[in-house]
């Protein structure tokens, strides 16, 4: 049979499913991705409000990703470049710190803010060192603890860990307490160091497009539900069925396969507030976090500090947020303007849009950050991929899309050669 006559497809149009797409596209096969929404990107989508660029939550693409760097071509995506530190709120007042050997204006405001004491700072240099000669193989090589466990174990001191630590790593990890694991602090927090935290000129919707537009034999079918997936078979949520000779599940699989129904992933949440304002408290393009323990925001940053593909008449803000609530929508942002006001002197800031996101990023252990192609094989015909087999991020969303892929591939080169179908449903 000739590679372009079997029928494989992909469940989802996320990142993953993209790249093993592409992979496969590269291998001379012409896969199908089969999407429930109306747009390809998953996790990683925008939306245009009001002139606006609205993420679908605040996102970052580091440009150290292995992955990122193979995949995508960094220029057309026109990328923005973000402060290398974080400007931290605090009884009223702000200061900022950062990483002055990568921006220079960082240095002073380092050195003379009161986060931490000098020993802490000390301490970031030795830790920037440390990680900068550490491999990846062997961050995820290294036994598991928690990130507080391990930052404690450095010996931060417990103003360090409350003011910087924990609300600039609990805006990544989606957790406030910093119950992540330590091989993931140390993963992202060498990549944040080799290189550069950013977001494309045109949103974080840019990296999804330009992998969609990357595809040329591969046919992309929206708006279409997956209720089940069988050997040989996919059955959509309107009760038709699709012949498939290999399918790759790039989403959540436990509601779609019999035999994973009692091992979902967990995930983590969060919401994202934006709002109009009529100037920026933050001039520069630097995260900002709220270290107060009471307060419900972690993190806010102003799109529009960078330059964006399309510009509403005055500036954008977004709010992060990753404790858990009971508050309703309406009541979500009273409390956050509120919160602005108090914590930032933010005033009247004009609510857009509420993201709520209850898949932000998988809820992991034992992570690690590679598996082979025959780890993602379910099944003769059922493959998996989705950074949910590896860890929450960018990075391993695109490795584990590759290794489907080439799951798929190997199992045809080894001979396992379907003519034709024989499913009950054929």
């Amino acid at each position: 049979m000739e590679k372009s006559a079997y029928k494989i497809h992909i469940i989802g149009a996320g990142v993953s499913g993209l790249i093993a797409a592409k992979v496969l596209e590269n291998n001379g096969y012409t896969p199908t991705i089969i999407e429930a929404s109306a747009t390809v990107g998953g996790r990683v989508k925008s939306d245009t409000v009001q002139g606006y660029q609205l993420d679908h939550g605040f996102q970052v693409l580091l440009t150290s990703y292995p992955a990122a760097k193979k995949y995508l071509d960094f220029k057309p995506l026109a990328l923005q470049e973000l402060l290398p530190g974080a400007t931290i709120f605090k009884n009223g007042k702000s200061q900022a710190i950062g990483d002055p050997l990568r921006n220079l204006s960082l240095l002073l405001p380092t050195l003379l803010a009161s986060v931490g004491n000098f020993a802490d700072k000390l301490k970031i240099l030795k830790l920037n060192t440390h990680l900068k000669k550490k491999s990846i193989s062997e961050i995820f090589k290294t036994p598991e603890t928690t990130t507080l466990a391990y930052l404690q174990t450095l010996g931060f001191s417990e103003a360090m860990l409350h003011d910087f630590f924990k609300p600039f790593f609990s805006g990544i990890f989606l957790e406030p307490n910093l119950d992540t694991s330590s091989r993931m602090f140390e993963f992202v927090y060498k990549m944040f160091g080799d290189g550069l935290a950013v977001v494309p000129k045109a949103g974080m919707q840019a990296i999804s497009n330009q992998l969609k537009d990357g595809l040329k034999n591969t046919k992309i079918r929206l708006n279409t539900p997956v209720s089940e997936v069988k050997n040989e078979a996919i059955i959509l949520r309107d009760g038709s069925v699709i012949e498939s000779h290999f399918t790759i599940i790039a989403t959540e699989a436990s509601h779609l396969v019999a035999n994973l129904k009692n091992q979902e992933t967990a995930w983590k949440s969060c919401d994202t507030l934006y709002f109009e304002t009529t100037k920026r408290t933050l001039q520069k393009p630097i995260i900002g976090l709220i270290a107060d323990k009471n307060a419900l925001i972690n993190n806010l940053f102003y799109p529009t500090s960078v330059a964006t593909e399309t510009k509403g008449d005055k500036e954008l803000l977004s709010v992060t947020i990753v404790k858990d609530h009971v508050l309703t929508a309406e009541k979500l942002v009273e409390k956050v303007v509120d919160e602005l006001h108090v914590f930032c002197g933010i005033t009247n800031p004009k609510f857009i849009k509420h993201y709520q996101i209850k898949k932000a990023l998988p809820k992991l252990s034992n992570l690690q950050y590679e598996l082979s192609s025959t780890e993602t094989k379910l099944t003769s015909s059922i493959f998996l991929a989705g950074d949910q087999l590896l860890n929450g991020s960018l990075n391993a969303a695109m490795i584990a899309g590759e290794r489907a892929a080439m799951g798929v591939i190997g199992t045809l080169q080894d001979g396992l050669i379907v003519d034709e179908l024989t499913s009950e449903y054929s």
